[in-house]
């Protein structure tokens, strides 16, 4: 991989670039599933390719190739700069960089347990496990499991002669059962919906979910949802589990700091941001409790956001975001740092693979646990809570939202006293979190994977982690979303 990145690098250095960098990656990536019984879905991949990246005359080129002969890194090489060079012609201005020192590193993510060392039929064997506890439940007419994994090695070489190595090693696996009745469909998915939980780890995540253990406890709420009563509607306090929080963070905080967006390159796939420059320390953008944070670093946790460098070779930070409800930081890169005077990058840079050029992108934003206990949170003389995310909407400025969930309890007295089905709440973004009212301590906060952001054309996949203690909200429009 080093050989690649530096045959490559060689190959465009003296050519009239101001700066240059490449990444050699190599993937190994597994997935499987089961449905009712059965296997679903079984794929193993490996993809071994390199970018390269040019700076000539204040403008980017970019080309990748999976050819790795010497003629092939050469073409991609002479591609990258043939394109640098005739984007002068369309540049509105030069681009320039913030400074960055040189890094030499190796860096692994911890893994216990390599999964590509479980076989893939002892791995199917669990999920079969889990399918057949769910299923258990009469009345439930789906269920469905899976497990995900991925090693990826990448090499950074850059003309300010970093030399960086990383392999990251990520999980993911849950479970959802599906109960069909009289034209309506009720699903809970546990440990999350969209796939369930994902961690920068090996294997040993598996374990760690008490999958099976779960299994007739969400089966059974499928099925009983059936029989809950509709949400109500109107303005009520507000309880999410830090699952649903997290990817709250993940739409109504996440992509509006992505400066990019706030710059309007980004315009083109799913809008631009309300958080405009003006707005930067001015913005009361929650109450005093919010404390939001952009953190890349280990320390912060396992996270699909979780990395030593980023794909510019800028190290893994720890960056303010929200802080005592005021905003204070955006997510940047070496350009977007540079365009808005500030000294550095924060290091958000990725990219997808090594085809795709490094956008802008979520590392681990997370809400900092609170000093509430859980009963303190729920301690409302009436309110509404919900777990786990179902659906989600949300204007291109990132504003105005609306969600929906697999379930809901109405709460009296800091009490469950109903089940509630089809619950969904909406509001604005910056309305919702400082009606921030009760936000629980560290003992209940998780680091939760989004495994599936979408971002840039074509389309990037990228991971994010989001950290979330359970909260409480005040007065938020609840209940609007689903016909009764």
């Amino acid at each position: 991989m080093k050989d690649l990145a530096l045959q490559a690098l060689d190959a465009v250095t003296g050519r009239g670039v101001s700066y240059a960098d490449v990444r050699s990656i190599e993937v190994r990536d597994r997935e499987i599933s089961t449905k009712n019984g059965k296997v679903g879905h079984v794929s193993s991949s490996e993809s071994v390719g390199l970018g390269v990246r040019v700076m000539a005359a204040g403008a980017w080129g970019f080309a990748a190739t999976d050819d790795l002969t010497r003629q092939g890194i050469e073409s991609a090489a002479s591609l990258a700069l043939d394109i640098a060079r005739s984007g002068v012609a369309a540049q509105k201005h030069r681009v320039t960089l913030a400074p960055e020192d040189k890094y030499e590193a190796v860096w692994v993510s911890p893994c216990r347990v390599d999964p590509f060392t479980i076989s893939i039929d002892r791995q199917l064997a669990t999920l079969l496990v889990i399918d057949r506890e769910l299923r258990r439940q009469r009345g439930v007419s789906l269920a469905e499991a899976s497990m995900h994994f991925e090693r990826r090695r990448q090499f950074f070489a850059s003309t300010l002669g970093s030399l960086i190595d990383q392999t990251r090693y990520t999980a993911g696996a849950g479970f959802s059962a599906l109960s069909y009745k009289d034209g309506e469909i009720q699903k809970r998915s546990y440990p999350n919906s969209f796939g369930g939980q994902y961690q920068l780890k090996g294997y040993e995540l598996v374990d760690e979910l008490r999958l099976v253990e779960n299994a007739p406890r969400i089966a059974e709420e499928a099925v009983v949802l059936h029989s809950a009563d509709q949400c109500p509607e109107g303005e009520f306090d507000l309880i999410l589990d830090s699952s649903q929080l997290g990817l709250q963070i993940h739409e109504s905080i996440g992509h509006p700091i992505e400066l990019d967006r706030v710059l309007g390159s980004e315009a083109n796939y799913a809008g631009m941001s309300f958080l405009t420059l003006d707005q930067l320390r001015r913005l009361r953008y929650g109450s005093r409790i919010v404390n939001v944070v952009c953190d890349a670093r280990l320390e912060h946790g396992p996270g699909l956001g979780t990395f030593a460098f980023d794909d510019e070779g800028v190290p893994a930070q720890l960056t303010d975001i929200i802080r005592n409800g005021q905003f204070v930081g955006y997510m940047t890169s070496r350009e977007t740092a540079a365009q808005i005077g500030e000294r550095r990058s924060n290091g958000c840079m990725r990219a997808d693979g090594w085809a795709r050029i490094p956008l802008i992108r979520m590392t681990n934003v997370s809400l900092e646990p609170g000093r509430q206990s859980l009963d303190e949170v729920f301690d409302a003389s009436h309110a509404i809570y919900m777990e786990t995310n179902r659906s989600w909407s949300i204007d291109d400025k990132r504003y105005n939202f609306q969600f929906g969930c697999e379930i809901g309890w109405e709460m009296r007295g800091g009490k469950r006293v109903r089940m509630l089905k089809n619950p969904s709440y909406s509001g604005i973004s910056t309305e919702f979190w400082n009606a921030c009212a009760a936000i629980a301590g560290p003992e209940h906060w998780t680091l939760w994977g989004v495994p599936n952001c979408g971002k840039g054309q074509p389309e990037q996949v990228m991971g994010t982690g989001h950290g979330a203690s359970p909260a409480r909200f005040g007065k938020i429009k609840v209940g609007s979303a689903y016909a009764r």
